[in-house]
């Protein structure tokens, strides 16, 4: 039986106070050695199982969020529908058909429109020597490689001169030049798009992500181009957006004037579709928010059950050192400084099984292989689209904010029980 005279601490400073509480369970936590191991692996057990679910929550957040960034975040898609609502007489189901002036309109009078480009797709036969195969051909503008993140791994983007001089350009995406070209390089090739002969001028480095599966298996030329394969009268717009949370207000602003120049209400969401990239980007956090969040919950009940096992273990010493705690109390020890020494015990022993449990956690993590997300479902042998399993200071912050809790609600009853404890009794107690 260990005892230890405690009322000498108050007449101490608070840290020497500390650090002999902190000795004192330690001497105690030695004293019962095999059967405080045994508890700091269900501890560490339940820290890994935190550690690692937050952590893989939080890896899928950032690549599912990078993958939907992969067509831009700041654009609205524009196009034509069918009217649903009477408007200044005109019958209801009436087509609305946008052209290339209704979106130099949207550009020119509303100011939360940074820059826009048509969008004009359709699909042809597309030949290459004895290669043929059918593919979408888009028709677009300069500035649209900007604002879809359209980087080129082989040659260039289109520039001002090839809209200009209507010229028989393209740039083609990664699958479709690996199913044309194989390992040989395309710029400076021609290929033929239903009959007509155009120079490959670049090749877009592969997508991961949302946009990546059609990305990589289409062409871009120019829009102007577009008018030798089919008619561009009527077209859809990609609208970019300046910074900020504008994508409401600016949706409002082009279903308003637009509404005015092709006569329809602009309440009549059937008449003019839009596409917000931001709308979906805020769907795509609250889902794998919540998966995050349900990953935690999963991981800190684990942990609990660690706690309770702290708990069972701490009730059994009070158990046992019921005599010790009496004749600590007769010597003039406080129910306080009882208290303290107990939950000092059930927080060191917390802690020590969680500072086990992040150690193993590193090295799991340091074990594990990347998991395939992108990479697999855009048949990219790389390692771009994978879940890394990193653990980030979130991670660290929250585990030690679960911790935190799990050691005081172990701790606080078998220490409340202790320093309740008659004194008297204590010292019959056999």
């Amino acid at each position: 039986m260990q005892v230890t005279g405690l009322s000498v601490f108050s007449d101490l400073g608070p840290m020497i106070v500390l650090l002999a509480l902190l000795g004192q369970a330690w001497r105690s936590l030695r004293f019962y050695g095999r059967r405080s191991f045994l508890t700091m692996l269900g501890m560490a057990w339940g820290i890994t199982t935190l550690v690692m679910l937050h952590a893989y929550g939080v890896e899928f957040e950032k690549l599912v969020r990078a993958g939907f960034e992969t067509f831009g975040t700041k654009l609205l898609v524009v196009s034509g529908g069918r009217t649903s609502e009477q408007a200044g007489g005109e019958r209801t189901g009436r087509p609305i058909r946008l052209q290339l002036e209704d979106m130099e309109y949207v550009k020119a009078t509303v100011p939360l429109v940074r820059d826009a480009s048509p969008q004009v797709d359709q699909e042809y036969l597309l030949s290459y020597g004895p290669r043929s195969q059918k593919f979408r051909v888009y028709g677009v503008y300069r500035v649209y490689g900007r604002m879809r993140r359209m980087e080129t791994g082989e040659g260039r983007w289109l520039n001002e001169a090839d809209e200009m001089q209507r010229a028989r350009v393209a740039v083609l995406g990664a699958d479709l030049k690996e199913r044309l070209f194989a390992d040989r390089p395309a710029s400076g090739e021609s290929i033929r798009i239903a009959g007509i002969s155009f120079d490959v001028i670049g090749v877009l480095r592969k997508k991961v992500g949302f946009a990546g599966d059609e990305d990589n298996r289409v062409l871009f030329i120019p829009f102007s181009a577009m008018a030798l394969l089919r008619s561009t009268r009527y077209i859809e717009f990609v609208a970019e957006l300046q910074h900020g949370p504008v994508h409401k207000n600016a949706v409002k602003q082009i279903r308003a004037r637009l509404g005015e120049r092709l006569a329809f209400r602009p309440t009549d969401e059937r008449a003019l579709g839009v596409w917000d990239a931001e709308q979906d980007m805020d769907e795509i956090r609250i889902i794998t928010g919540m998966l995050k969040v349900m990953l935690a919950v999963i991981g800190a009940i684990t942990l609990g059950i660690g706690g309770v096992g702290v708990t069972n273990i701490m009730l059994v010493s009070v158990m046992q050192r019921t005599r010790e705690i009496g004749l600590q109390r007769s010597l003039g020890a406080r129910r306080r400084q009882v208290m303290a020494q107990f939950l000092a015990e059930a927080l060191l022993l917390t802690f020590a099984g969680g500072a086990l449990g992040i150690a193993l956690s590193y090295f799991i993590a340091w074990m594990v292989p990347p998991l395939p997300l992108w990479s697999a479902l855009a048949d990219n042998v790389g390692s771009e689209g994978d879940i890394v399993l990193r653990i980030g200071w979130q991670t660290l912050l929250l585990t030690t904010g679960v911790l935190c809790a799990v050691g005081l609600a172990a701790g606080l009853w078998p220490a409340l029980r202790a320093s309740r404890l008659d004194p008297v009794e204590a010292l019959r107690y056999e």
